[in-house]
């Protein structure tokens, strides 16, 4: 038996859920069809990082300390998990024109590549110098050419520097936050609770980062939660929130300041992300390499720019196995359920919804998934403890048993026998 402090993996099962789906229901308005379905839902009270690797390798995320696992064939956009492998990036010409673009507006305060308003907002100094682009020699030369912590021998237009920090609630965060949520996803409902609950909460503990030797000091000395502050003359300007886990960068949210929508800063965050990964990797991170960036969602249109990055592979929903990204694309334009391991599984019927709802699956109390399942269990000297499931009464609980199972099998069983589940 193991006390709670010594415990890595402490989550609460609960039963399927289901939301409105942000991807085909217009802000505000709720229609039956557009709906995202889970298959199984926990509540994190705390997750080591190695442990939250394997849970969104298996399809899962999370939104601060509520992790999801959806459930593909039923929700009208299926969404599916998707890794681009960071060492074998390659920016393409548009990303590239993108961030030179980005670089010379820092360096030179190039008037042509704002808005007048924008001029109004960020005071501009002396065009007297002219910095020209350094050649594209690598993505990590050129994310950081304007950043004011690389710079040398020049003196630039606008100061830019980047910030990685732990997770943590500020009001100039929330500020921008709220403005980012009203201006551009219409939502006019935010404080400051909401905000920590959905981007600062998280369960991930934090962990050293067995470098070979200390890394550069712009990159993280653990994994765990982060915030990545984008700061332009001392102002926030955009954040970006991440999990940093022992094979990837894991992009959470990223939210920016719509004055300076013509910049493509969320494309330009994506970049800085595989360049974290590789840097990482490059310093000696063992297992990085990969951003993961999210769900690839074949079904929303402004949802597939995430295969505009190469090499990029899907989760297959049901043996988790990797597919190059190209060949899966085909089996999304035919079917609206793909299965990319077994490809005659794919479907376009639609699932009985309720049934499946209502009907989860049974799981008796002799059932092989509860084999080394711990719970926590109060003792006679009154400590908590992980005591086995079977040495408890819970599994005479029918709804115990189905909630239980439900995530045991959406954990996969090697997996649920490193957590232990509070009942």
């Amino acid at each position: 038996m193991s006390l709670v402090e010594d415990i890595d993996n402490i989550v609460i099962p609960s039963t399927s859920g289901a939301t409105i789906c942000g991807y085909c229901s217009p802000p505000g308005q709720r229609n039956e069809k557009a709906t995202s379905y889970h298959s199984a839902t926990v509540e994190a009270i705390k997750l080591s990082c190695s442990a939250y690797q394997k849970m969104i390798d298996r399809g899962w995320r999370r939104s601060g300390t509520y992790c999801y696992k959806p459930n593909l064939k039923i929700s009208c956009c299926p969404q599916y998990t998707i890794k681009l492998d960071a060492t074998a990036f390659k920016p393409s010409r548009s990303q590239r024109k993108l961030l030179n673009r980005w670089n010379r507006f820092v360096l030179q305060g190039e008037l042509d590549a704002i808005d007048v308003e924008e001029t109004d907002t960020v005071p501009q100094k002396s065009k007297s110098k002219s910095h020209k682009s350094a050649p594209f020699t690598s993505l990590s030369a050129a994310i950081h050419e304007s950043e004011i912590s690389f710079l040398t021998d020049k003196e630039p237009s606008h100061l830019f520097e980047t910030i990685l920090e732990p997770a943590s609630y500020t009001p100039e965060k929330f500020a921008l936050y709220k403005k980012y949520q009203s201006e551009i996803h219409n939502d006019k409902r935010n404080n400051p609770t909401g905000f920590k609950r959905f981007l600062v909460d998280s369960p991930l503990q934090t962990e050293a980062i067995s470098y070979p030797s200390p890394p550069p000091s712009h990159l993280p000395v653990n994994y765990g939660s982060y915030h990545q502050l984008y700061k332009l003359d001392g102002r926030l300007i955009a954040i970006g929130v991440l999990d940093i886990l022992p094979n990837c960068v894991s992009s959470v949210y990223f939210m920016y300041d719509n004055t300076w929508d013509r910049f493509s800063l969320g494309k330009l965050s994506a970049l800085r992300e595989v360049s974290l990964a590789r840097e990482m990797r490059e310093a000696g991170a063992p297992g990085m390499g990969n951003l993961y960036m999210g769900f690839y969602i074949y079904s929303c249109q402004k949802m597939r720019y995430k295969g505009d990055h190469s090499p990029s592979y899907l989760a297959d929903p049901e043996t988790y196995d990797w597919f190059p990204l190209e060949t899966c694309v085909p089996l999304l334009e035919k079917h609206r359920y793909a299965c990319f391991s077994q490809p005659d599984q794919s479907s376009n019927d639609d699932e009985d919804i309720d049934l499946i709802l209502e009907t989860p699956e049974p799981t008796s109390p002799t059932s092989e998934h509860f084999n080394d399942i711990k719970v926590l269990a109060r003792i006679e000297n009154g400590d908590i403890v992980a005591k086995p499931i079977k040495e408890t009464a819970y599994l005479s609980f029918r709804q115990v048993r189905n909630e239980l199972g439900t995530c045991v099998r959406g954990l996969g069983d090697n997996l649920a026998k490193e957590v232990v589940f509070a009942l």
